[in-house]
Formats: C-alpha cells, structure tokens, sequence
C-alpha cells in the first residue's frame, strides 16, 4: 500500500469516547424546562428503568423463575468447569457430629449446669444427647482422614480430576472439606440458601464454595461428576441424599455408582433394608446397591475397587 493510498484512510476511532457527546448523553436543562431535570432524575430511579438482569426485585418474582432455575444450573456449572473439575466423591452426614474436642466440652458444660440443678428434666435430656453425639464424634476424624486421601490422590494436590465435594455445612461436612483442605487440594462446598442463614464451612475452597437458591439444582450438582456418594450417620438431610440417590440407581435414571454407608450398627437402626426387602416392596438385587465401611481407608478402597471392576478407574 502506498502513502496516499494510508493517507486517504481514516484514523480508527477510540472504542469509547467521542469527541463530539451525542445528543441523548446530555439531560434536557432547566433552562429549557424549569422541571426537567427533577422528571429525568425520577425515570432514572424508577423501578421500571432498571435494567432486568440487575433488577433483584424482578428476579425474585415468580415470574422470573425459570431464569432462576438457569442461573442455578449455569453459573457452578461454569465455576467447576473454569477450576477443572472432572469428579467428585461427595460426602454427607450430620450437621451436629461435632469434632471429638468439641463433643467433650458440650458434654462437660452441660455435665456442671446439671450438678447446679439436678432435677431440670431439660438439661438431662440435653446432656443425654451431648453424649450420643459424643459416642460418635469419631466419625468427624474418619471423614477428615477421608477428606485427606482424596485431596491427596491422582497426581496431587493440584490434580482437580477428583475433589471432595459436601452441602458446605458444619459437621460431618466441615470435616471431609477439612480433610481435603489439609492437603493443600480444593475442595467444593454447595450450600443453599434458607430461612436461617447458612454459614459455609471454613474449609472450602474460597473459589468453589456456591450457594443455591433451589434444592433441586443443588441436587442436580452433587451428582451430575459423583464418582461416589459416601453417607455418615445423618439426620433428615443425609437420609434425603442417600434415598434419591439410590431411587436414582436403582431405576437407572442415572449410571450406578458406589454408595457407601459409614457406620453399619448406626445404618441398620436407621433403616431396615431387609424389612423393605421382606416386605416386597424393592427387590433383592436392591440390596447391593449400597454397602458398609467403617473406616477411611476401607472407604478409599472401596470405591477404587468398585471403579477398577466397572472399567471405570477414577484416574485413567
């Protein structure tokens, strides 16, 4: 190209600013209308001014739901997959499964307010569940130790193939993201907004803990990478988890996948398996779609076993 040929051609224009404002970004002046002014400030803070995706108001209506429902699926759907994430081993159990150290206190500081007033029926009963949940507060230090072999598998801490993924609450929860939060490896939370604020553990990866507004994707998430779905003894929670996971597996709606209940004396209380089995109501085949494990290592080998068996290895 020659000169006069460049020459001809115009500079390109800055990507923002103008030289010249254009006419609609200057407000008509009071000089024009004495009340202008005082009419455009009013549009700019009227409700139907703002710009939809950051009208929280409208978000919130119920006409707005199946946006909401999108927004839930999409934005962690595009976090785990900017971090990475290919699976996860997702870990349940009780919110008040305390860690030993602290079962002890609860236990001792309710052990001395009933010595002060020995005939109040509401501390021994509060004493009398302080101590069942002691008796097992060693699952705390197994998940934990779970949560540790996971963050330390594949190549490493930094290997995001696998992570530890829980409902990002306290408890049995904390100590499978603290497991994997030892290592140095990431760790995912998903929480759920409820009527009572919900505080994260403090052990999830700052960059992956989420919060949902509907259980329904929060579901869909826990188990669209799961690899396993290991269940400590849990309340109403843990129990809605394992049920729809197995009614899943079971009618196959998703591919089967190792389901193991930590803690065989506490599972065989909480639901009689063989009852159902007894009573037709599942088949006998039902019977192994889950199993029971009492340690971390048991649990770990487990499921690398059930993979290596189903030809699908957790690192291939």
């Amino acid at each position: 190209m020659n000169s006069k040929t460049r020459s001809a051609i115009p500079k390109p224009p800055h990507p923002l600013q103008r030289q010249q404002k254009l006419p609609w970004q200057t407000p008509k002046s009071s000089a024009e209308d004495t009340e202008a002014p005082a009419r455009v400030e009013a549009l700019l803070h009227s409700e139907s001014y703002r710009q939809a995706d950051e009208d929280v108001d409208f978000l919130s209506r119920d006409e707005s739901r199946g946006l909401r429902l999108q927004l839930d699926y999409s934005k962690p759907e595009w976090l785990l997959q900017q971090h990475g994430i290919h699976h996860t081993i997702v870990v349940f159990g009780g919110t008040r499964i305390a860690e030993p150290a602290a079962a002890r206190r609860q236990v001792e500081a309710l052990r001395k307010a009933l010595l002060a007033s020995p005939e109040n029926p509401e501390l021994k009963q509060q004493l009398a569940v302080a101590r069942r949940i002691q008796a097992k507060s060693h699952y705390y230090d197994i998940a934990r130790d779970f949560g540790r072999l996971v963050g330390d598998s594949g190549n490493g801490p930094e290997d995001c193939r696998l992570v530890v993924m829980t409902g990002g609450g306290p408890g049995i929860m904390e100590a499978a993201n603290r497991g994997a939060y030892d290592t140095g490896a990431k760790t995912v939370g998903l929480n759920i907004s409820l009527p009572h604020e919900q505080y994260p553990n403090p052990y999830i990866s700052p960059e992956l803990c989420m919060r949902f507004h509907y259980f329904a994707l929060r579901k869909m998430h826990f188990l669209l990478r799961a690899r396993a779905l290991v269940a400590f003894p849990g309340g109403l929670g843990t129990l809605d988890e394992l049920f729809e996971t197995l009614t899943l597996i079971q009618t196959r709606k998703i591919a089967p996948l190792p389901v193991i209940l930590v803690g065989t004396e506490y599972w065989q209380k909480a639901f009689n398996f063989d009852f159902l089995v007894e009573e037709g109501v599942v088949d006998v085949e039902d019977r192994e779609l889950f199993w029971f494990a009492e340690s971390a290592q048991e649990i770990w080998e487990n499921i690398l076993c059930w993979h290596e068996d189903n030809g699908t290895p957790l690192f291939g």
